[in-house]
């Protein structure tokens, strides 16, 4: 499996520097901003797969930031876990109204916190296991194993079905081919780096098959010199 990637955003360096090693060491890969402002560009740079957010930030509060990620198509379902040393109950119930994910107070054990951590990841891993994904006009059904663009039937072999999920979980982030691996054949399996570049053509060529499309979906999965490959609607 790849590594989640998890922002802490928090104005503390004392508790950006203690979640981080507690993270680093659960097999997470930790990345931290200091304020609401660096959280927000981090979100939309690194894409996380969820974010800590701490309530009083300098730059806007996280409440804010949390309204803000939810109302914008592109992070509306990035999972949020709030942390914050507000613990009465309107705040919780104030946080989750505003769609966090989960809500800590501080000082939290970081046991604790790994374990809703590892809640929240589940929980929205398992809604996406199950949900139809699009991009465009292209629609990969997870549950009864098509693909389809405008409707029309896509012919692929399974490991090409595996990457394209993949692929369209994890829009716009750059994978090396050894992630890519972990995520679609699995860690314990030996593969030559040209087998993954195999499978991506016959990808690619499979996405090319339904002729006459406005968007060339081919090349929506982009080859990014040195580091691997990403799929994007943005040109490379």
């Amino acid at each position: 499996m790849t590594e989640s990637t998890i922002l802490i955003v928090d104005d503390e360096p004392a508790i950006r520097d203690m979640v981080g090693i507690t993270l680093d060491l659960a097999g997470f890969n930790a990345i931290s901003a200091a304020d609401a402002l660096e959280g927000h560009v981090c979100i939309i740079d690194k894409k996380p797969d969820l974010v800590l957010l701490d309530w009083m930030l300098p730059g806007g509060s996280g409440i804010e930031l949390a309204r803000r990620l939810r109302r914008d198509e592109i992070t509306t379902n990035i999972p949020i876990i709030m942390l914050s040393a507000k613990a009465s109950e309107d705040n919780k119930v104030q946080g989750l109204n505003e769609g966090v994910d989960d809500y800590i107070t501080k000082p939290f054990s970081p046991r604790e916190l790994v374990a809703r951590i590892k809640t929240v990841l589940r929980r929205v891993n398992g809604k996406q296991k199950d949900m139809v994904l699009q991009v465009f006009d292209l629609k990969l059904d997870p549950t009864s194993h098509r693909i389809s663009i405008e409707e029309k039937p896509v012919e692929m072999g399974p490991t090409e079905f595996r990457l394209l999920n993949f692929f369209l979980l994890n829009q716009e982030k750059v994978f090396s081919r050894d992630h890519i691996q972990d995520a679609v054949w699995g860690g314990n399996v030996y593969l030559e780096e040209r087998t993954i570049d195999v499978h991506i053509r016959r990808l690619r060529k499979a996405l090319s098959s339904i002729d006459e499309t406005p968007i060339d979906y081919a090349k929506l999965i982009q080859t990014v010199r040195g580091a691997g490959y990403r799929f994007s609607v943005r040109p490379s």
